[in-house]
């Protein structure tokens, strides 16, 4: 992969942002670049294609979107970093599998530079830390192009979680950076982590933008 076009988007509205990400995809072709889409979120539950109803318990007040991407319900909310990777499959040769173990190696990496332990599992999409989930993965392939990306738990409000059974699995634990004596801010911890997913990519440049 030569270029990435990298935006730094702060706190957006769920809605909004993947309705960018289904237009972006509508409308690329071979030529346009490749880009990585940084921010957070206010609380909102996501329900992805699979997701099955049971798996939601109490959300209260917080919002549920169904959405069209894989797997099932999670939670994302401030102090959560977003990555959406927004790549031509095709075009850089990259299966599907191949995106998912190279954005989980890119966090496995991150929290190893810091000391902390973690890996991957098959059977669940995902990054974990003694059994409690740190980060999770979804993503929605078009015409050989991904959209959707990750979430990484930085120091936030985990009790939502407890409202769902996080990605279909009742009491699964879910932890954060905090948590593991991380104490990285979503900004330190952004730029950490786009400097693993640059080297699990094999990026050449990258464009900074700020904003749409």
């Amino acid at each position: 992969m030569s270029t990435l076009v990298v935006r730094r988007l702060g706190l957006q509205e769920y809605l909004p942002v993947w309705e960018k990400m289904q237009d972006f995809t509508a409308k690329r072709d071979e030529l346009t670049e490749d880009e990585v889409w940084l921010l957070q979120h206010p609380p909102v539950f996501t329900q992805g294609l699979n997701g099955k109803p049971e798996h939601i318990l109490n959300v209260t007040n917080i919002p549920v979107v169904e959405i069209d991407r894989g797997g099932q319900v999670t939670f994302h909310g401030p102090g959560q970093l977003i990555v959406y990777c927004l790549i031509d499959l095709k075009r850089n040769k990259m299966g599907v599998r191949q995106m998912v173990s190279a954005l989980e190696n890119a966090v496995i990496d991150y929290l190893e530079d810091e000391n902390v332990n973690a890996r991957a599992r098959k059977d669940a999409p995902g990054v974990y830390v003694n059994n409690a989930k740190v980060s999770a993965l979804g993503l929605r392939v078009k015409r050989g192009c991904s959209y959707h990306g990750l979430s990484l738990n930085i120091d936030m409000d985990l009790s939502p979680f407890s409202r769902i059974n996080p990605c279909g699995y009742k009491d699964l634990a879910i932890t954060q950076l905090k948590s593991l004596g991380i104490d990285d801010s979503v900004e330190t911890a952004e730029e950490k982590l786009l400097q693993k997913i640059i080297h699990q990519f094999d990026i050449d440049s990258i464009s900074e933008v700020n904003g749409f």
